[in-house]
């Protein structure tokens, strides 16, 4: 509906364990990632991306969970896109006793032959939303050849909520360094990797 004002503090969160989170800052002005509950969040400061480590900021959009135990599965080889993937997250989370009609989050550490990540940041005033928009606002870029750990949701029932509506999948990425930490875009696995998903 346009609304990208504040609608929680990360504050309020600083001290949970176990806590993996991804979303948007206020305004639209850069992106969350909490693995664990140590924070890689982003924003773009004098058109280059910057971290913040703190939990200082508020938060227009925030998908959050506490994991304190995963399992940990094998990704195939032949998985390599990401529609590819939705299909084995699905599958996987199902043999591992996990309710799939309810949201639940997944982590994935691989080798990443190459990803599209973007790093959001509004422009003011602008209150015309578009998938198009979000990718563009902001910096963005493609990494190849790149050690990674994803931070998903999946979810068969948040479709224009906090996934697009064309995926049950909604991605953030950090390179291993890290050097980049941000909303994936695109995605080609190398050599598979392994998913991991909440001990059920």
């Amino acid at each position: 509906m346009g609304d990208i004002s504040a609608k929680t503090n990360l504050a309020d969160l600083k001290s949970t364990p176990n806590l993996y989170a991804i979303g948007a800052f206020e305004n639209l002005k850069g992106e969350i990632q909490i693995f664990n509950s140590e924070s890689f969040n982003t924003f773009v400061q004098d058109s280059a991306l910057a971290f913040d480590k703190t939990f200082d900021k508020k938060a227009t959009l925030l998908v959050w969970a506490q994991v304190e135990e995963w399992t940990s599965i094998e990704i195939p080889k032949d998985i390599t896109t990401l529609n590819e993937l939705e299909s084995f997250v699905s599958a996987a989370a199902l043999k591992n006793n996990i309710d799939t009609t309810k949201p639940f989050p997944f982590l994935i550490d691989a080798t990443a032959q190459s990803f599209d990540w973007h790093v959001i940041n509004w422009k003011d005033g602008d209150r015309v939303h578009t998938h198009a928009k979000h990718v563009n606002s902001g910096l963005k870029g493609t990494q190849t050849d790149t050690k990674v750990e994803l931070l998903g949701f999946y979810s068969t029932s948040h479709h224009a909520i906090f996934t697009h509506h064309t995926t049950n999948m909604h991605i953030h990425v950090k390179s291993a360094s890290p050097t980049i930490a941000g909303h994936l875009d695109g995605l080609v696995l190398g050599n598979g990797g392994v998913l991991r998903v909440p001990e059920g």
